[in-house]
């Protein structure tokens, strides 16, 4: 189904296809961890993040996102605050 489809209707994409519906899909996969797992993907991006040039920009910017991330995953969420620790996760690729 193009994206067009998916907007067609509803006015928004649905979370989830039934292709998505297996483990090859990061936004399901990412569903399913649970918060050990979450924090210890941050963590390991943070070591990676940590060998790169500290002056560089992308590593200061994503270093942001990611203690975003470790605080979002802290907190009880709202669910603005949900969608936006989904969306950071998205936006890294973890």
């Amino acid at each position: 189904m193009g994206s067009f489809e998916q907007f067609k209707g509803t006015g928004h994409v649905n979370d989830q296809t039934m292709e998505e519906a297996g483990t090859s899909n990061p936004r399901a996969q990412r569903k399913q961890m649970g918060y050990e797992e979450k924090t210890a993907a941050v963590h390991e991006e943070m070591k990676r993040m940590n060998r790169l040039p500290a002056t560089s920009s992308y590593v200061t910017h994503r270093m942001l996102v990611l203690n975003k991330i470790l605080q979002l995953l802290s907190i009880q969420r709202t669910a603005s605050q949900e969608e936006e620790l989904e969306s950071l996760f998205a936006g890294l690729s973890l």
